[in-house]
């Protein structure tokens, strides 16, 4: 725990920024899914919509500090290309997604903490 004035302060304030950063995180990463699903669902209009709202979102993320700007840069893109092969060839794409797997996506079942 904090011993002087200051630090209290940091505390605070780190706090602050912390729950901040993680509701922009999260906002983040359900845009990113609203684009996955588009993407899946082979919707290249639809598709094209979130992906302006997702790089506009990443691009606020990475002005603010939430995000390292290459990160940003680096998932964009990433979209951009799997939104231009969607254009190109839909069903190809969309066969495509359909055959990757994320990684680590196993179920695991935990048991509750015992106290």
């Amino acid at each position: 725990m904090p011993h002087t004035k200051s630090a209290w302060k940091r505390l605070r304030s780190s706090e602050t920024r912390r729950v901040r950063n993680r509701v922009t995180a999260k906002a983040i990463k359900l845009q990113t899914r609203k684009f996955t699903d588009a993407l899946k669902a082979a919707e290249p209009a639809l598709a094209a919509t979130e992906s302006l709202m997702t790089i506009k979102k990443l691009d606020k993320a990475a002005a603010r500090g939430v995000i390292h700007p290459n990160k940003a840069a680096r998932l964009k893109s990433k979209m951009a290309l799997k939104l231009n092969a969607l254009k190109a060839n839909p069903e190809a794409a969309k066969a495509k997604l359909a055959a990757t797997k994320k990684p680590g996506s196993k179920k695991v079942k935990v048991d509750a903490p015992t106290a």
